[in-house]
């Protein structure tokens, strides 16, 4: 036990500290915030939300009586964003909420292997029939009509980008197809991003194509023998650039914390649902988007719209318990998160205890005082300091017994791909002794020494702060900071290419 003498010491030695810091105790003598960050419970999905939003969208088309044949297939749109019905391009939406933009691609339901089955046949010849009015429609040739040309339509569809599946039909009466467009055929091959079934067929023609002269009656268009027919195979898509596969396809989607919103696209696309988390914006006590999950919505039997939904937490196959609700199943989910660039960027890594201690470096990070200073630069164990789970760094003297900024680094480079766009995302607290004293607060945020980002000044919570960067292939990042008891912590940081 320690001596009377001992203990007087020690306590004359904190009265002097928190003398020195303005009354508080700093934060390497555990003391509290002056005011501690509020503790959010991450949101989970609103699947009643989605559910009745799918009730609402109608994606499905088909080609139009006018449409010429052969038109490129038109990018991916959002047909609804948090449960607003709308019609917008990714690139529009994603902007809204980010600077970053990439190209776009059509969207893929799978990789095509080269041979096709019958989903469905036609009618009989002479019989009216329909055409599909269904989801993920793309574009439409014709083929030659002299026979009932099953295979230039699917060889067409294997030079379509995301095709898996065609509807083949004769379309008669439409003057376009037998005078106008320089094909002269009537045999109809439409490609679809979808596999579709015979309940489908809704269209049944009944437009008046010709001129009308005098009185005469304008024959109407009508349908016969329209047929389905889909790849027999598919693989997985592929990966977007950034990204990893956690699960799937299965047949739930997650349920999971970290929601951030859905949006419904006109295809199961892969990439464009990669371009809305990456352009999503921030929540603010989560941060930027770094999972996504994309799933298809069946209503009633019939693949009605694919839906996007956006997490800042990182889910898996675990919370994909969400099969559906009502009418609507979940089919085809698939899990993709973010590769992060940076190791252990919510500092989980330092675990020397089990209730509260720090140290100036560990294994995956690296803390440096001034020549003269002491304790600038630190890592704690402590819940209280962190803004989830029970690490985080912290900038200026642990135990405010000098004014000098430290400076935290990963322990190795960081690998990055070179010439590519990144960002840097990080939470920083100043708030620690109190809107005055840490007015002088200020963090700058270096890539290979140069200055990218930063923050100044003092706030009540932890404040999403973001850096946008280029990868050079072996790359320093530093945070240079800190004041005492102008203290700024860090935590839960990545670095995600843009």
């Amino acid at each position: 036990m320690p001596s009377s003498t001992r203990i007087l010491a020690l306590a004359a030695l904190l009265v002097s500290v928190t003398a020195s810091t303005g009354g508080i105790t700093p934060p390497g003598h555990q003391g509290l915030p002056n005011q501690i960050p509020e503790d959010v419970t991450p949101p989970t999905p609103d699947n009643d939300l989605i559910a009745q939003t799918a009730g609402q969208v109608d994606q499905k088309s088909g080609p139009s009586i006018d449409a010429q044949p052969n038109a490129p297939v038109t990018p991916t749109t959002v047909t609804a964003l948090d449960g607003t019905v709308t019609n917008a391009t990714i690139a529009d939406v994603a902007a809204a909420n980010s600077t970053r933009r990439r190209d776009i691609n059509v969207g893929r339901f799978g990789k095509r292997q080269s041979k096709y089955e019958q989903v469905f046949a036609g009618l009989p010849a002479g019989q009216h029939d329909a055409s599909l009015q269904s989801s993920a429609y793309l574009t439409y040739t014709v083929v030659n009509n002299a026979t009932y040309n099953v295979d230039a339509c699917t060889a067409w569809c294997d030079t379509v980008k995301g095709c898996v599946f065609v509807n083949l039909y004769y379309e008669f009466n439409n003057e376009l197809l037998d005078f106008v467009f320089s094909e002269k055929s009537n045999l109809k091959c439409a490609a679809y991003g979808d596999i579709h079934s015979a309940a489908e067929k809704l269209n049944f023609g009944g437009q008046a194509s010709y001129p009308q002269v005098g009185n005469e009656t304008v024959p109407l268009t009508y349908i016969t023998q329209s047929s389905g027919w889909a790849l027999k195979d598919l693989e997985d898509p592929d990966t977007p650039d950034g990204y990893e596969l956690v699960f799937g396809p299965t047949g739930g989607a997650n349920n999971a914390p970290g929601y951030m919103g859905f949006a419904f696209l006109d295809k199961y696309d892969v990439d464009a649902c990669a371009l809305l988390c990456n352009g999503r914006g921030v929540d603010p006590n989560g941060g930027g988007c770094a999972y996504f999950n994309i799933w298809r919505a069946v209503v009633s039997g019939i693949p009605t719209t694919y839906t996007c939904s956006m997490y800042y937490l990182v889910a898996d196959v675990s919370t994909a318990v969400n099969f559906g609700q009502g009418d609507l199943v979940v089919t085809l989910s698939r899990g993709y998160a973010r590769k992060d660039a940076l190791v252990d960027g919510g500092f989980e890594g330092y675990n020397a205890c089990g209730d509260f201690c720090f140290t100036t470096s560990y294994g995956n990070w690296t803390g440096t005082s001034p020549s003269g200073g002491d304790d600038d630069a630190t890592f704690f164990f402590f819940p209280t300091y962190a803004h989830t789970g029970h690490g985080s760094a912290l900038l200026g003297a642990a135990f405010g017994d000098d004014s000098d900024a430290g400076k935290i680094t990963p322990a190795q480079p960081v690998k990055t791909d070179k010439g590519a766009a990144y960002v840097v995302q990080c939470f920083m607290y100043s708030g620690f002794a109190g809107a005055q004293l840490e007015a002088p607060a200020k963090v700058d945020i270096l890539w290979n020494g140069a200055r990218v980002g930063g923050v100044s000044g003092a706030n009540s919570q932890y404040t999403f702060v973001e850096a946008a960067v280029t990868g050079t292939g072996s790359d320093v990042l530093s945070f240079v900071g800190g004041a005492a008891p102008a203290w700024t912590f860090i935590d839960d940081c990545h670095i995600y290419k843009a």
